[in-house]
């Protein structure tokens, strides 16, 4: 069994918030990343730059965190047409492309607690075992399981991929009441 990451403390080492230090923190990460100095960050440069700054090796397992991240955060701020900026994460796209690593990383983190057969799905045997967990957090888990399941299972394959859950979580709040149940465990 693979060694499972703390994707909150990884979470948390993300210097996301606006206050002077970290923002000092975010302009050396950029520079740091972007190692050609051209203003942008490609998907590339962004996966080494987190391996190289936070020292992660569990990155390498969190590709599909790291894919929904960077996906919505480049073209943010959009600008010229035809420009660079559609492909690249732009230094005023850099703390929501961290902002958005934060929430990823945590929604994986809760997605690799429902994959137990760790091959990045989860399959109906897998969710039935987890809703009761998923519903005492308050998540909208219908009476018939599978109802859900095939709600959450966008394209109909028979398997949850992490892309399905982070959009289902998001819309759901899932974050939010997995931290408050987690809080609870810690009174």
């Amino acid at each position: 069994s693979r060694i499972m990451a703390d994707w909150n403390a990884i979470a948390n080492k993300l210097p996301v918030q606006k206050t002077p230090e970290e923002k000092a923190r975010r302009n050396d990460m950029f520079m740091q990343w972007d190692p050609n100095g051209n203003g942008y960050l490609s998907l590339a440069e962004i996966d080494k730059g987190l391996h190289m700054t936070l020292g992660l090796e569990e990155i390498y397992n969190c590709k599909p965190a790291l894919m929904r991240a960077y996906h919505a955060s480049k073209g943010l701020k959009k600008g010229k047409k035809g420009g660079r900026d559609d492909d690249y994460v732009s230094r005023i796209e850099f703390r929501m492309l961290l902002v958005y690593l934060k929430l990823y990383f945590e929604l994986f983190n809760i997605f690799s607690k429902l994959d137990t057969g760790e091959d990045r799905r989860v399959d109906i045997d897998e969710f039935r075992a987890a809703a009761p967990t998923l519903k005492e957090w308050g998540c909208p888990i219908d009476d018939d399981v599978e109802v859900t399941f095939n709600k959450i299972d966008a394209n109909g394959g028979g398997q949850i991929l992490f892309r399905e859950f982070a959009e289902w979580a998001i819309a759901n709040n899932v974050l939010e009441k997995f931290k408050e149940s987690q809080d609870e465990e810690d009174d």
